[in-house]
């Protein structure tokens, strides 16, 4: 095995795309996002995420194979229903920057890649002139019928790096859910952290 983290330039993005896509609905269809996607969204989807300006994706490879990824942009560049839990507290989003996905095969967890993915963005984020780094992840009750037996959520990580949840500050966003016939709404919880 020989994992190597790299930022891909804007001549290499376009050929990673599928690849991206396919992790992206591989990993997110685990509890607890059990997003039932599609490749011509997500490709459309990294395909603007990357053409914002100061945008940042992040790919990790065993050997030629990407096996992780993980991407971030300043909050001014994101869709506005990132930034508007933000405005409507206060929040001045010029000195904030987005961590969006963070995704990895489960065989290459526990190896440090995810803090490599957020290293890697945090100093990007630096690079900008940034003060803080945020992030969100979806909401789900204790009791969900897929949460599947010994999860163990990422809390942990992320206090570890800094992070911690921001009072108020969630959003609300539609997917399908694995085994749904329709699109449901579901709450976020942004985390932030200051960068030093």
């Amino acid at each position: 095995m020989t994992l190597t983290i790299e930022t891909l330039k804007a001549g290499e993005l376009a050929t990673a795309l599928g690849a991206l896509a396919e992790l992206r609905i591989t990993v997110f269809r685990d509890f607890s996002y059990l997003y039932d996607g599609t490749l011509d969204y997500e490709r459309n989807y990294l395909k603007r995420f990357s053409e914002a300006e100061g945008a940042v994706i992040v790919v990790a490879r065993d050997e030629s194979r990407i096996i992780g990824a993980a991407t971030g942009a300043p909050m001014t560049e994101v869709e506005p229903e990132f930034s508007a839990p933000f405005l409507a507290h206060g929040f001045d989003i010029k000195n904030l920057f987005y961590c969006a996905e963070s995704v990895l095969l489960s065989e290459y967890r526990g190896q440090g890649i995810g803090h490599a993915f957020f290293d890697h963005r945090e100093n990007h984020a630096r690079s900008l002139g940034t003060s803080r780094s945020c992030f969100c992840a979806v909401i789900r009750p204790d009791d969900h019928p897929q949460k599947p037996a010994g999860y163990s959520p990422l809390d942990p990580f992320w206090r570890k790096r800094g992070y911690a949840p921001i009072e108020g500050v969630q959003a609300r966003f539609a997917w399908k859910d694995v085994g749904d016939t329709e699109e449901t709404k579901k709450p976020l919880q942004f985390w932030q952290r200051e960068l030093s």
